[in-house]
């Protein structure tokens, strides 16, 4: 009996705990749209992005032009040159390829640009929401961004403005 009984003491104290627990949630979305730093890296890697592509094109354009070339002349060259153009055409749109693997491959300058743009924004993101989930005890924070599974959250437990202060920005409330 006295078993039964501290099993249930303990079960309701178990209990006591799981209701004590504090949710919240911030929107990474928000808080990044307010970080100017996130803005300026988010432009500078649209304009590295935008000269990569125009390099890549110019690349595999001189590839469609020197085909072009040699399949107007084909008919008349002998066959040595002939395999010694299309070598030269298949360099070209391998060395096209590899270019356009080097800069938006996975690993390439884009990724690696990224992370170093970007990471240190992330890095201090997560540190502000664990200072503010750790002030305000909470013991667990979801992100409302980016396909999440919070199908629902009330606006009160949002603390997206609070990460953004704890990081030294200044919003307007939203609505």
């Amino acid at each position: 009996m006295k078993r039964l009984v501290a099993f249930f003491i303990g079960l309701i104290a178990c209990s006591q705990l799981a209701v004590a627990q504090k949710y919240g949630y911030v929107d990474t979305q928000y808080i990044l749209e307010n970080i100017p730093e996130y803005t300026e890296a988010q432009e500078q890697l649209n304009k590295l992005s935008e000269q990569w592509q125009t390099e890549i094109e110019e690349k595999f354009a001189l590839v469609e032009k020197k085909h072009r070339e040699y399949e107007t002349e084909a008919i008349l060259l002998p066959d040595e040159i002939k395999k010694q153009r299309q070598k030269e055409i298949d360099e070209l749109r391998l060395s096209a390829m590899e270019l356009q693997k080097q800069r938006f491959g996975v690993g390439g300058d884009l990724f690696k640009k990224r992370e170093e743009l970007i990471k240190p924004i992330q890095d201090r993101i997560f540190e502000a929401i664990q200072q503010v989930a750790v002030e305000r005890q909470y013991s667990f924070i979801f992100d409302k961004a980016n396909q999440s599974n919070l199908l629902y959250a009330d606006p009160k437990f949002d603390i997206s403005d609070a990460v953004l202060q704890k990081m030294g920005i200044k919003v307007a409330k939203r609505n």
